[in-house]
């Protein structure tokens, strides 16, 4: 893992594709939600409601992986359990005595008959007022083909179409949950060590912060990323690329930093951009939302878009939020 020049709390994991470097970093644990009148105490003492996530995302995207590893994190993982009994489980767990206190459940479309429940659910655990949150596993069309031609199996929606025709009409079936979800995790570049490893990040550890962000670092040329909540774009800067001393170099140089920060207009973005994710940042807590995911991209990810993630990770650090850098794309040229 490389160190850098900012601030020494702010966790960063250097990727090619999306892959973590080599330490993931540094976990984050949450408590659990306290009592609620809704649930049927077990005894003199009331009931406290269980940590819920609820785990989704498309077929072939490592809902499995993940729901594993916070089983070995110590939550009790129930896998396809229909929506309409997300509550009735969660209910259970309160009456556990705390030997129940965090709850994974595993949502797919094996259950789709009982997809049209989840809804419904959801807002009985909101008007119960358990916290629940959403993972949602993501990954490109073409990845997804190659694991499911890697192991020979159809896709569960494909029918007697095509590999495609089930992952469209999948998609099509998960995009109000992709919308509602809390942490959206891009596994097309990922494989099963780097996936348990961004999930330690966000459900291992001690404390929880109010607020987690990820600053990732991309190349316009090898597209953008799928699960960023922002996007913004610093090819409005000239690039180092064209300047022989600093082509060689990455925006982790002093030198090539202070080259884009030098530029007209580099220092005013990065103000008025940490003032507009101030803003944001407000709501998103405001609502409940407790990851993003920001990206900032230049042509190849590799001088203006890392060197504008550092500085824009060190003024999130200085606000109080959890920041995670990943670059993308460093090093792929």
């Amino acid at each position: 893992m490389t160190e850098h020049e900012a601030q020494p709390t702010a966790q960063r994991e250097q990727a090619h594709g999306e892959a973590g470097g080599n330490q993931p970093p540094q976990p984050v644990q949450d408590n659990g939600a306290q009592v609620s009148t809704d649930v049927t105490p077990a005894g003199p003492a009331e009931a406290a409601i269980p940590e819920l996530v609820i785990i989704s995302g498309m077929s072939g995207a490592g809902r499995s992986t993940a729901a594993k590893c916070l089983e070995d994190l110590g939550w009790f993982v129930v896998d396809n359990l229909p929506p309409a009994l997300i509550p009735t489980m969660v209910e259970l767990g309160a009456r556990s005595q705390g030997n129940v206190a965090r709850i994974a459940v595993v949502v797919d479309v094996r259950g789709r008959r009982f997809f049209d429940n989840l809804r419904e659910s959801l807002a009985d655990l909101e008007a119960k007022h358990v916290t629940r949150r959403i993972v949602f596993l993501e990954s490109s069309d073409d990845a997804l083909v190659r694991r499911f031609e890697s192991v020979r199996r159809p896709h569960p929606l494909q029918g007697d179409g095509r590999i495609v025709d089930g992952i469209a009409a999948e998609r099509e079936l998960l995009r109000e949950l992709r919308g509602d979800a809390d942490l959206v995790i891009d596994t097309s570049s990922l494989n099963v060590h780097e996936l348990r490893a961004k999930m330690d990040a966000q459900f291992a550890g001690e404390e929880e912060p109010e607020l987690r962000a990820t600053v990732m670092s991309f190349g316009f040329k090898y597209g953008l990323p799928v699960d960023a909540d922002l996007v913004a774009d610093m090819r409005f800067l000239p690039n180092p690329h064209w300047v022989p001393e600093l082509r060689p170099y990455t925006g982790l140089n002093e030198e090539v930093a202070a080259y884009v920060f030098n530029q007209p207009g580099a220092k005013e973005f990065l103000d008025r951009y940490a003032e507009l994710l101030r803003l944001i940042a407000a709501g998103y807590r405001r609502e409940g939302k407790r990851y993003v995911t920001i990206a900032i991209g230049c042509t190849g990810g590799k001088h203006r878009s890392v060197a504008m993630s550092e500085k824009l990770a060190a003024r999130l650090v200085a606000e109080g939020v959890e920041t995670v850098v990943v670059h993308r794309d460093m090093g792929r040229e």
